[in-house]
This record gives C-alpha cells, structure tokens and sequence, in this order.
C-alpha cells in the first residue's frame, strides 16, 4: 500500500474515533435505505394531521418522527414502507 493512502487512511480512523466519543461531528448521515416519513407524507399530499389520522398515531409523533427526535416502529414502520412503495394504495385504502 502507498505511504500516502496509508496515511489517509489512519487519519480516517482517527476521525471516526472521535466522531464515536462526540469530540468531532460528522459531516453527513446517512439514514436507510427508506425514506423519510416527511418525504412520504409531502408524496402522498396530506398534512401532518391528516397523515396522523392515516396512520394511527398522533400529530405530536408524525412531527417528532419528522424532526429526527423519533423513529417509526411496529405497524407504522410498516404502513411507512407500504406507503413508500405504494403511495396509490394507502390513499385509496384511507378513502374507503
């Protein structure tokens, strides 16, 4: 291995070091392979009240979950992923 890369490299572990006891930031996230519920909900057209009532939680949790202060889980996690994938369905289901 080139000094060089070599060098890069060790200074990429030593940042990583830091970023994992909270002395540096990072500077980019990354989150799954799923998007965000604000992502769905501006696809699918509705409010963070309406989209709430969609879901089954309160308003409070559709912004918590959109502000990053809290993360899906259970049934929602999966009415998330279906509404993802599948925007036409959840709407059409939410209307009947």
């Amino acid at each position: 291995m080139k000094k060089e890369l070599f060098n890069e490299l060790c200074e990429s572990i030593k940042e990583a070091g830091q970023i994992k006891k909270g002395k540096k930031r990072p500077s980019r996230f990354y989150i799954g392979h799923s998007e965000g519920s604000l992502t769905i909900r501006m696809k699918l057209g509705l409010s963070q009240s309406k989209f709430a009532a969609l879901m089954g939680v309160t308003e409070d949790c559709v912004q918590n979950w959109e502000q990053g202060r809290r993360k899906p889980n259970g049934a929602a996690k999966l009415l998330l992923k279906i509404a993802e994938k599948h925007p036409q369905i959840v709407l059409e289901s939410a209307r009947a």
